[in-house]
């Protein structure tokens, strides 16, 4: 039983972890597509 809970919580924490990341590298993208459109009206 408390293999599980443990299995549950490591499971839950990488989930979070790399959500984080996806979240993060949206923000570069979205950033650098932003500047890319700016750079390209001037």
């Amino acid at each position: 039983m408390t293999l599980t809970k443990i299995s549950a919580v490591l499971l839950i924490a990488l989930t979070l972890a790399s959500c984080a990341n996806t979240i993060r590298g949206v923000g570069r993208d979205v950033n650098a597509s932003a500047d890319a459109v700016e750079d390209s009206v001037n």
